[in-house]
């Protein structure tokens, strides 16, 4: 005898993987982006380190460009803030999409401890 799950449950169980599926891309992407503000930290560090008059090359497409450091300094430093603002609307979204998440398994379970309350109808 199979028993049929009730739509609202069923709605509830989609929407909560639905909600995964984003939360996971989402994560995703802050991981991203989160490598790529590591790197420029990293380049940042090193060219500190560096006299003003270093020769530094920079690639653009598929030659190399001969640049002044405090040119690439400020290149990284506009990017590098556009990651941090983008970081900051991710870091967002995520928790906005685990109160979902939280709120969904919630209802979910409430459903299903109801639905295992009702007693079987047989037919």
């Amino acid at each position: 005898m199979t028993e049929r799950v009730p739509p609202e449950l069923q709605q509830y169980a989609l929407k909560a993987q639905r909600i995964q599926n984003q939360l996971a891309q989402v994560v995703t992407e802050k991981s991203t982006v989160e490598a790529e503000l590591r790197e420029i930290n990293i380049v940042l560090s090193t060219l500190e380190k560096l006299s003003d008059d270093v020769e530094l090359y920079k690639s653009v497409g598929h030659l190399l460009i001969k640049t002044k450091k405090e040119d690439v300094i400020k290149e990284l430093n506009e990017r590098k803030e556009i990651l941090d603002l983008r970081l900051k609307a991710i870091q967002k979204q995520e928790s906005i999409l685990r109160q979902q998440l939280s709120e969904v398994q919630r209802k979910l379970n409430e459903l299903l401890a109801k639905s295992y309350q009702q007693p079987a109808k047989q037919g």
